[in-house]
């Protein structure tokens, strides 16, 4: 479904030196996406783009937020999924989750544990699905996959249910980032 888009994506150049950047807050996060990788069977760099994606990467804090979507970790997720993860800590006695517990717990939560395809095109439709799939039923190219690259142009959705055909999206794209990081 996205294999030909994503083999034809270009990084657009004036957006060049932000992938650079977010790649390497990506790669310096590499040894706790890798312990993830272990504990689930996700690949490191989908579980780094995804942090990105959901947690902005807040350097230097942004291992304080959870893998959902970017909530602190002091205590479970109030936004979408909301109330996760559904047990308590166990790193130590009560909050706050760590890192850890939050990603095993966002990804399983999403069935990417049990996920054996990791090829380009099924891991950009589980990137979209977790986003959400909005985008497809209004026909416009997912920001949250092509932002930065020619594939989008504008329209986004600005909150939950709400889109703006106008806006446009002010970060880089899953594909963009994985072009980064060489996948």
């Amino acid at each position: 479904m996205y294999e030909q888009m994503y083999a034809s994506a270009v990084v657009r150049p004036e957006k060049d030196a932000e992938v650079k950047l977010v790649v390497n807050r990506i790669l310096k996060g590499k040894s706790e996406y890798l312990a993830a990788e272990k504990a689930t069977g996700v690949p490191w760099w989908f579980i780094g783009i995804t942090h990105f994606m959901e947690a902005g990467l807040f350097w230097p804090n942004h291992f304080k937020r959870h893998l959902h979507c970017g909530d602190p970790l002091t205590g479970r997720t109030t936004h979408v999924p909301k109330g996760r993860p559904k047990v308590d800590p166990i790193a130590g006695k009560g909050k706050p989750y760590t890192w850890q517990e939050s990603a095993i717990d966002a990804l399983t939560y999403m069935g990417y544990t049990k996920v054996k395809d990791w090829s380009i095109d099924n891991a950009l439709q589980l990137f979209e699905k977790y986003n959400g799939l909005g985008y497809r039923s209004l026909g416009v190219p997912s920001p949250y996959l092509w932002s930065y690259t020619q594939h989008y142009v504008k329209g986004k959705f600005v909150l939950d249910g709400k889109f703006d055909k106008n806006a446009v999206s002010k970060q880089p794209g899953v594909a963009a980032l994985m072009k980064g990081l060489g996948v």
